[in-house]
């Protein structure tokens, strides 16, 4: 696990993953009580590591496992048990597959989120170690490389993404600095299309096309702020450019 300021999660994301052989969560010099807290778990390794980007980090960390398979899960995350199950027969059963992919249900202030874009949301969980690296470029909304077949895990993990429309905003800012930085490395410029035409689009495909209406004013929030991080992100690559 990669951190920073997880105060509020921590103790249950460490709970949930429990049944493993170890734990080891690579902190970025949190300042809101998150060491504080994981001192309190001596069955947790916390290495304590400056952040450069999300690519670097997890590429980090996954040379600190010391099994054979790595589960990689974020702070606000959590496995329920048919999905813990479910990874532990994988593993002890494995016939060659080098990584999964899980299913994520999304929740906005405690609320479920059904649609708004997130109802095809899958992400890379479990790895067969020395299979799996993170592309160094893509430092934000990091992709993994697999050396092997995939495969996707029949049961969901639970998803405590955005505990309210400050913290989804602080997060699309936050990645929207890391994207401009990507797109500025690769000689990318800003213009109308993506400044005006694209947030519109963004907004648009969720809130009506993806049924983020039917989440209620959740829905519209998010769907607003995905938008709004669609614009910040190349407002930042302007400056970038200047």
């Amino acid at each position: 696990m990669i951190t920073y300021n997880e105060v509020n999660h921590i103790e249950d994301v460490i709970n949930t993953v429990n049944f493993t052989n170890e734990i080891i969560i690579v902190d970025a010099f949190s300042t809101d009580g998150t060491p504080e807290k994981l001192s309190k778990f001596k069955n947790v390794k916390v290495i304590q590591r400056a952040f450069k980007n999300f690519a670097d980090q997890r590429n980090f960390a996954l040379k600190q496992a010391s099994h054979n398979w790595i589960l990689f899960i974020d702070a606000d995350e959590r496995i329920p048990n048919p999905l813990k199950n479910e990874i532990l027969n994988e593993v002890s059963s494995n016939n060659g597959t080098a990584a999964f992919l899980v299913k994520r249900l999304y929740f906005f202030k405690k609320k479920r989120i059904r649609f708004s874009g997130f109802q095809t949301d899958t992400t890379y969980r479990l790895f067969k170690k020395g299979t799996v690296s993170y592309i160094e470029d893509k430092i934000v909304h990091e992709m993994p490389k697999i050396d092997g077949k995939s495969k996707l895990l029949k049961n969901t993990m639970l998803h405590y993404c955005f505990d309210s429309a400050e913290h989804y905003k602080s997060k699309m800012e936050h990645y929207a600095k890391l994207k401009a930085l990507e797109l500025h490395s690769k000689g990318k410029k800003p213009n109308v299309y993506n400044l005006h035409i694209r947030p519109i689009i963004k907004f648009l495909t969720n809130y009506i096309f993806r049924l983020g209406i039917l989440d209620g004013k959740e829905g519209f929030q998010i769907c607003y702020l995905s938008a709004y991080g669609v614009r910040f992100r190349y407002q930042e690559l302007k400056k970038l450019t200047r």
